[in-house]
């Protein structure tokens, strides 16, 4: 079987648009743990606070950061992707634009610059100096992922198995780095992170749909996509007859404040 040929940063980074409303229906949340860690490691409670949620997608956590009573604005460069936000939560203001050059003003307007998702999409040495520039003193910049979860057998096997299968598949995580890359960029950041553990059941064409919402299954397209979800479909039917998924994830968060003057 011949494999594709890896998609490039660039190509990965528009493909979501294609698979839009497939990523609101099948991509997993957060769970309240995240919240809390989140509001522990800024040194404020969300509610009240104004934040930036920068790569928005279509705002599955925009839509939690406003439950816990944030006053939420979204960042979503994908016409596609801003269209499921705005109909999902037609309340939250969304901006198009990206990470890189954030369209706001110096003014400090912003107690959380947040990334669920969507940091690793960016370089590093031009966001976390757009999101510090945004920041009030002592506001802080967090970015989360859901990470299959590496000590559960059945997702490190499927992980393992997709990474042989599609080459450079997740060539571009960045989530274990994190705290890393931003202490590397000598801005005094002194990050902190947390690994949280969470599951959550769902059938198995759900889970088959949020692995084909991921970027590198978008940019490959349907047909070329078919064949691989169906082998992992398979699969997964030894693991769970009952087509009745748990997926279990290690929620890479990391958390820095930006110092106060």
């Amino acid at each position: 079987m011949t494999s594709p040929q890896p998609p490039d940063q660039t190509t990965l980074a528009r493909a979501f648009d294609a698979v839009a409303a497939q990523y609101a229906a099948a991509r997993p949340g957060y769970p309240p743990a995240l919240f809390d860690a989140v509001e522990e490691l800024a040194g404020r409670p969300l509610a009240g606070a104004r934040v930036l949620d920068v790569g928005a997608g279509t705002g599955i956590a925009s839509g939690l950061l406003r439950a816990r009573g944030a006053r939420v604005t979204a960042v979503e460069p994908g016409a596609a992707m801003a269209a499921q936000l705005r109909a999902a939560h037609p309340g939250i203001p969304l901006v198009r634009a990206d990470g890189d050059a954030l369209p706001f003003a110096d003014r400090a307007a912003f107690d959380l610059v947040g990334y669920a998702q969507a940091w690793h999409w960016t370089d590093p040495a031009r966001s976390v100096p757009e999101a510090l520039r945004v920041l009030r003193p002592g506001g802080a910049l967090a970015l989360w992922w859901n990470v299959p979860d590496p000590d559960t057998q059945w997702a490190a096997a499927q992980e393992a198995r997709l990474a042989r299968r599609l080459p450079g598949y997740h060539a571009h995580s960045v989530a274990p780095e994190a705290a890393d890359l931003i202490r590397g960029l000598g801005l005094g950041l002194r990050p902190e992170s947390r690994v949280l553990r969470w599951t959550r059941t769902v059938p198995l064409a759900t889970h088959l749909a949020m692995l084909g919402s991921r970027s590198y299954f978008a940019a490959l397209g349907p047909a070329a996509a078919a064949p691989v979800l169906a082998d992992e479909r398979a699969a997964l039917l030894e693991v769970f007859p009952d087509g009745q998924v748990e997926e279990a994830y290690a929620l890479d968060l990391t958390v820095a404040r930006r110092p106060a003057p």
